[in-house]
């Protein structure tokens, strides 16, 4: 039942997959967690009166699912052509600055998709919460491990727009890049951390 395809070439010395991927992958496994928790909600008369918001909140959390898997595949698509930026000949001036444009462009792409991975997780945050309020008591220890994961996937992403933005020469954009970062790690790190408590005294 278990593929370990994506973990060993995790563990291989290929360049790809990555940090960017392996958070995408842990977050998707975040949104599985919480949608077992919504699956084993649903038809029970037990929770009759949020039957339909929890119907609703598991397609979401197929969207987010389906979406971050993309991502994985997406993380390792922006770093080949960083990866073959930074390899580019500097010899001359001409050369220099022709490298130099490569990687300035490439970092572009390399920025946004670990923001989309960290979107997709504060989005998973979200539904962590709503399940482990609303879900089966039965199964709340997973909504609050859900949350643990989904937070660390939203870390972990976070670290690749950090060590892009510090090679952009457009301090704008860095600058945005940065406010779009903290934003969500703080938003995503704040709910996880109050999904885990909750669910821990209620355990408790």
């Amino acid at each position: 039942m278990v593929n370990t395809e994506f973990v060993e070439a995790l563990a291989s010395d290929a360049p790809t997959p990555g940090g960017g991927g392996a958070a995408a992958y842990v977050g998707a496994l975040a949104s599985a967690l919480a949608s077992m928790v919504g699956n084993l909600t649903v038809g029970k008369k037990k929770y009759a009166a949020v039957e339909e918001l929890m119907q609703n909140e598991l397609r979401a959390l197929a969207d987010t699912r389906l979406r971050l898997l993309e991502l994985i595949d997406g993380d390792a698509a922006a770093f080949a052509p960083l990866a073959a930026a930074y390899g580019l000949p500097r010899a001359t001036e001409e050369e220099a600055a022709a490298r130099n444009d490569a990687i300035q462009t490439a970092l572009v792409e390399a920025c946004e998709v670990p923001l989309a991975i960290m979107d997709q997780c504060l989005l998973v945050i979200e539904s962590c919460s709503f399940v482990a309020n609303n879900g089966s008591v039965m199964a709340l220890s997973d909504a609050g491990a859900a949350a643990v994961l989904a937070k660390a996937a939203l870390q972990a992403a976070s670290l690749n727009v950090v060590i892009n933005i510090g090679s952009m020469d457009d301090a704008a954009r860095a600058a945005s890049y940065r406010e779009r970062m903290d934003d969500a790690l703080a938003a995503g790190g704040a709910l996880a951390d109050q999904v885990y408590d909750d669910v821990l005294k209620r355990l408790a």
